[in-house]
């Protein structure tokens, strides 16, 4: 990330705060409404049914004033699907589009396409690849947490547990996605300053299957290993069962991160160590409030903040 990114803290305003009394945009509905649209990835999944309630409760709550158009894709992975979304909606002229990547190298010439209309573009969840969009010369604003803290604070916390020397695995979602990037790099860190032994890493894409399958595979190469630091709660699920099948329930300690409605049983009877809630609901509302503020105050793409940090935190069986 360059050093001349502004960073700040977002503090969830009404959308009176941000200006939504004034004079709709140029590409506002008939009856003045501006028209957002939330593009997210892989609907049946918990993260994204919580984005999914959250903004649809908050649009509810000021429909006078915008509209909501959700899309979303079956599947992490189904890139193109997402593309031709996004496409479709700079046609319908919407104001803004706040979506998140299923791709972060991939989305940016579609969002770039969107820029170029005139449409405000946000990202949540998973930020675009910094030198894809320096060299499609567009700055695209991530509203979202630090996933590199995140990560490391869940590390760190699993450090307590084990000693120095101690094998771990990491099993990672999406390679190309830069968050799964940044909480590899979080857990490698953490695990290294630790003393830790990080024997092995392997994508499982965000999947519970996968991250069942590859947990599977790690405890097998490795009989000594510790503990998993899975880069979701799904992964982390699948590697609970994993550990279950070998038998070695107890003998590994597995964290997760999303902190979906899923994994609280298996955090409060240990079954996982720990998890990091991102508030996938508030980062949704976060977006759209972002997106609604410039639309209103008429500000340029180039004029957002890259990068607007929201809140994390750790979950384990003592903070329940």
């Amino acid at each position: 990330m360059t050093q001349n990114m502004r960073r700040r803290v977002l503090l969830a305003g009404t959308l009176a705060a941000a200006g939504l009394t004034g004079a709709p945009g140029a590409g506002a509905m008939p009856d003045g409404k501006l028209k957002i649209a939330l593009v997210l990835k892989s609907l049946g999944d918990p993260f994204t049914v919580a984005m999914t309630n959250a903004a649809q409760n908050y649009q509810q709550h000021y429909a006078s004033q915008f509209s909501l158009t959700i899309r979303g894709t079956t599947t992490e992975s189904a890139t193109s699907v997402q593309i031709r979304m996004v496409d479709d909606l700079i046609k319908a002229k919407m104001n803004a589009i706040v979506i998140a990547p299923t791709d972060s190298k991939a989305l940016t010439a579609v969002v770039a396409r969107g820029i170029k209309a005139g449409i405000i573009m946000i990202t949540i969840d998973n930020p675009l690849d910094d030198a894809a969009q320096d060299a499609a010369g567009i700055s695209v604003p991530f509203v979202g947490p630090n996933n590199f803290n995140g990560a490391t604070q869940v590390s760190h916390f699993l450090a307590t547990r084990l000693k120095p020397g101690d094998e771990v695995g990491i099993i990672e979602g999406i390679s190309a996605d830069r968050n799964a990037q940044q909480r590899i790099s979080g857990s490698k860190d953490a695990m290294a300053a630790a003393g830790m032994k990080v024997v092995a890493i392997a994508s499982g894409d965000w999947d519970y299957g996968k991250g069942r399958d590859i947990a599977s595979k790690m405890l097998n190469d490795h009989p000594q290993m510790r503990g998993l630091l899975c880069g979701n709660d799904n992964m982390a699920m699948g590697a609970v069962d994993a550990v279950r099948d070998a038998g070695r329930t107890g003998g590994v300690y597995i964290t997760g991160y999303n902190d979906v409605e899923a994994i609280k049983p298996l955090i409060a009877d240990g079954r996982v160590l720990a998890t990091i809630n991102q508030f996938a609901d508030r980062q949704a509302i976060f977006g759209i409030d972002v997106a609604l503020k410039a639309v209103t105050e008429q500000r340029k793409q180039s004029e957002l903040s890259r990068v607007i940090e929201t809140p994390l935190q750790l979950v384990t069986a003592a903070t329940r």
